[in-house]
């Protein structure tokens, strides 16, 4: 009798292992069926601000469900890292990460949450590169006239928040360049360069989404651009590196979810991100707003984010970069 009993019990475990690849792909096919949250944690008219709407434009095309882009600025991204991992883990609640959140994590202490372990990866949508831009006003024309003015006088510069990206652009080059420049920071980029057109501060750093108007229209100057080689969409600015040797920043954007979602539906909506932003036309539209893209497996984020850990904490630990 008892023989009976282990076969019986061996014949529904086969059963239920055969019975659980059908359920991962109906899971699969049927995602999503409602709206998907698309948290984001910096303000309105940000890079992540702008990116995101963009792609939840073209999976709303794709799949007939809205993806709400959800602006939660705040701590350098830290408050809307918080914020999804208290949402259920079924895969409607996806989080825009970014350089931003990785700095912050690494330089704010008493985090709560593990960046590298708490959320599954879905895919990298591509890098793209910070500009340095001044106050049309200040008497600086290029790069080297910048550092000339900042040793002899004080200059402030703005960013989206203490740990962001920017203020750690703006940091490495104060350090780089031996200068000291007074760090502003505001609770989204978008104020950073309002401050910037009006001289409340005289330059800030910003990804080139968010600033490429502002730029055409005379209303900053760029000095830079924060990649080792000049932007196709700025081809008579300068990399920053071509006047400070070695300097180089950058931004990116990837979407992931918490730790637990669905393979299944990770999966799939891993493989129609980067459907997407290799598709000519969005491809088109993304590249405009100065994006290098990648549309990456969920696997290629998993090592880029990996090697950006140590190249962030790299540079976090040259320039001295500490909040208390």
């Amino acid at each position: 009798m008892r023989t009976v009993k282990l076969v019986t019990a061996s014949a529904i475990a086969a059963a239920l292992g055969v019975l659980a690849v059908p359920a991962a792909q109906a899971a699969q096919q049927a995602f999503p069926t409602k709206p998907i949250r698309l948290v984001i944690g910096s303000a309105p008219g940000s890079g992540p601000d702008i990116i995101s709407r963009a792609l939840a434009e073209r999976l709303y095309g794709a799949w007939g469900e809205r993806i709400v882009v959800d602006s939660r600025p705040g701590v350098a991204g830290i408050l809307s890292a918080e914020l999804v991992l208290r949402a259920a883990a079924d895969g409607y609640t996806w989080m825009m990460l970014t350089s931003q959140l990785h700095v912050a994590t690494s330089v704010y202490p008493n985090v709560k949450f593990d960046l590298d372990k708490d959320f599954d990866s879905i895919s990298l949508i591509g890098t793209v590169p910070f500009a340095l831009v001044v106050n049309p006003g200040l008497p600086a024309k290029s790069v080297r006239e910048l550092i000339d003015l900042a040793k002899q006088r004080q200059l402030r510069y703005g960013s989206a928040g203490t740990g962001a990206t920017e203020h750690l652009s703006g940091e490495l080059f104060t350090h780089m360049t031996g200068t000291k420049m007074l760090h502003v920071p505001y609770k989204g980029v978008a104020q950073a360069i309002v401050d910037t057109m009006a001289g409340e501060v005289q330059l800030t750093y910003v990804v080139l989404p968010a600033v490429l108007g502002a730029i055409q229209t005379g209303r900053v100057r760029a000095l830079g651009v924060t990649s080792p080689k000049r932007s196709a969409l700025l081809p008579n600015v300068p990399s920053i590196s071509e006047a400070v040797p070695g300097y180089q920043s950058f931004g990116w954007y990837s979407v992931v979810a918490p730790t637990g979602t669905p393979d299944a539906v990770l999966a799939k909506a891993s493989a129609e991100i980067a459907k997407e932003v290799k598709a000519p036309q969005f491809g088109e539209q993304l590249k405009a707003l100065g994006l290098d893209l990648v549309g990456s497996s969920r696997a290629g984020l998993d090592e880029f984010r990996q090697s950006e850990r140590k190249r962030i904490n790299d540079i976090i630990k040259t320039a001295g970069v500490s909040i208390k």
